[in-house]
Formats: structure tokens, sequence, C-alpha cells
């Protein structure tokens, strides 16, 4: 997967609190065992109406919303049932980075093992960048080695994160990729049993 050092995107707001997996990602999709394809099924019930056509009321569906790459998500973001397939759609869709004052555990865990980087911020912050988001389109970048969120008015804000995680983002690995790094001493471990 690609590396994050310093991503620039297009923001995408959701002002809504405790999204859970269900919305994330609805069961019925859950039947695809390869990694991709789930994107078109992202909030499905919110993004469609039962006949299929948009739904012009949902968030993503705003015309100044189109191809964002990052989302502005509220409280609790992710929580419900654990499904690794919820940071699957939402990177399959284009999100590689959200925002957020407070992420489900399991969720957090499950973006940063996928590829997407989640971004813990103060309420105040993820309530001022909402209003960014309302009418307008809006930019951000986010610096993983500097550990920051800035926009063109300058930086906004710092953030944490572990540094096991910032490195893994960082060189774009997932923890197969990382096990490999030691393929010629598996290989060599495996020739003498």
């Amino acid at each position: 997967m690609a590396g994050i050092t310093v991503y620039t995107g297009k923001t995408a707001g959701m002002d809504r609190m405790n999204v859970d997996m269900d919305q994330i990602i609805p069961k019925q999709f859950l039947k695809r065992v390869e990694k991709t394809g789930f994107g078109s099924f992202l909030f499905y019930d919110w993004r469609f109406y039962k006949d299929g056509s948009l739904n012009p009321e949902f968030e993503l569906n705003f015309p100044e919303n189109a191809d964002a790459t990052i989302l502005i998500a509220n409280e609790n973001f992710g929580c419900g049932s654990s499904r690794e397939h919820a940071p699957w759609a939402l990177l399959d869709y284009g999100f590689r980075v959200i925002i957020a004052p407070s992420f489900a555990d399991i969720f957090y865990q499950n973006c940063l093992k996928n590829g997407i980087l989640p971004i813990v911020t103060s309420k105040e912050h993820v309530e001022n960048l909402l209003q960014h988001t309302k009418g307008e389109k809006h930019s951000l970048t986010v610096s993983l080695e500097d550990m920051t969120v800035s926009d063109e008015s300058g930086k906004l804000f710092a953030f944490e994160i572990h540094p096991h995680w910032r490195m893994m983002l960082m060189n774009g690995y997932d923890e197969i990729s990382l096990t490999l790094q030691y393929e010629s001493s598996i290989r060599q471990y495996e020739s003498v049993r």
C-alpha cells in the first residue's frame, strides 16, 4: 500500500456521532473476501434511497464533497460490531485520513493496519473543520513527518500517533510486508528444519 508522509486532500464533513459499522458498510455486503470493491457500498443506506438512486441530502453526495479523501467525523466514529470491511470500504471509496474527536478502538486499529490514518483531536478542532466543509471546497495537509494538520492559512493543530504505526504508515507497510523484511532469515531458518 502507498505510504503517507505528507498528504494533501479535499475534506468532507460528516457531523454525526456514533457512526457504527452497520452504517459504514451494511452487513449484506460482507460476502466478499478480497479487500477491494467495497467503496461503492460505503454508507449505502444513507447514500442511496431504497430504489438505488442517490440521496442528495446525504453529506458525501453533496457536489462539494466529490473526490474528498479526508473525512471529518464526529465522536465515537466506527463503533459497533467489529468488521475490517469498514476501513476497506473507506479506503476503496478514496479516504486516506479520518479526523475525529474519538474512534472505537477496534476500528482505529483496523484503519492503521489497512493504510488509513485516523487522527484524534479535540472536539473544538473538529467543530472548526466541520464548519469549513459546509458549502465550500476545503483542503487539508496532513504531515506524518511533523504530526501536524494545516490548511491554506497555516498550521491548525498537532496530533499524536504511536511511533510503530507512524513508521508503518509512512513506509506503506502492513503486517505481512513487515514480516517479509525478514524473508532471508526465515528462509535460512526453514532450510535447516
